[in-house]
């Protein structure tokens, strides 16, 4: 038994699944400081990507380009939705099958040329993640005054999911 595994793996595909309601919601075009918001979008997928397991042993996507995960970097490249729904969804399964593959014990870890265990990089990404949800439903309340649901935990657990991706009614 593993119940500390358990509780991270329920609040981390919730994580994933809010995400997945912030990109659906979002203009991807959107100005968000200088950059579009696609750009924020593939930075928090990658550095989930990247740092949610290990980032000393980590091998880019093939579609990466240097400074591309930076939203503040100008990119000659632009990557379209079905590819970062794509990438979206093989992190969001490595990411749970990484997490099936753990033990409580391992979460006090510290993987190879890493510098911090296990636990800490799993909490850093959601410290990271939450942010980036908060600023993608930011623009998104900006340009339609709708709030896109947010799913807590309690409803995660009941699988009392909303019908639509946007809480309540427009604000006036």
């Amino acid at each position: 038994m593993n119940p500390l595994i358990d509780t991270l793996k329920t609040s981390t595909d919730l994580m994933l699944h809010n995400l997945g309601i912030a990109m659906k919601t979002c203009d991807w075009r959107a100005d968000v400081c200088g950059a579009p918001a696609w750009r924020y979008i593939y930075h928090t997928i990658h550095s989930c990507d990247k740092f949610f397991i290990n980032p000393a042993v980590y091998n880019e996507p093939p579609f990466h380009r240097p400074g591309l995960d930076w939203p503040d970097n100008p990119a000659e490249v632009t990557l379209d939705e079905i590819l970062l729904w794509d990438y979206y969804t093989q992190v969001r399964e490595k990411i749970m099958a990484y997490l099936d593959a753990l033990t409580d014990a391992q979460l006090a870890e510290i993987p190879a040329q890493c510098h911090m265990n296990r636990l800490a990089l799993i909490l850093a990404q959601f410290r990271h993640m939450y942010a980036h949800i908060g600023i993608l439903n930011g623009v998104t309340i900006a340009h339609t005054a709708r709030y896109p649901h947010v799913v807590n935990d309690s409803n995660w657990t009941a699988q009392k999911l909303p019908d639509s991706n946007f809480a309540g009614k427009e604000r006036p």
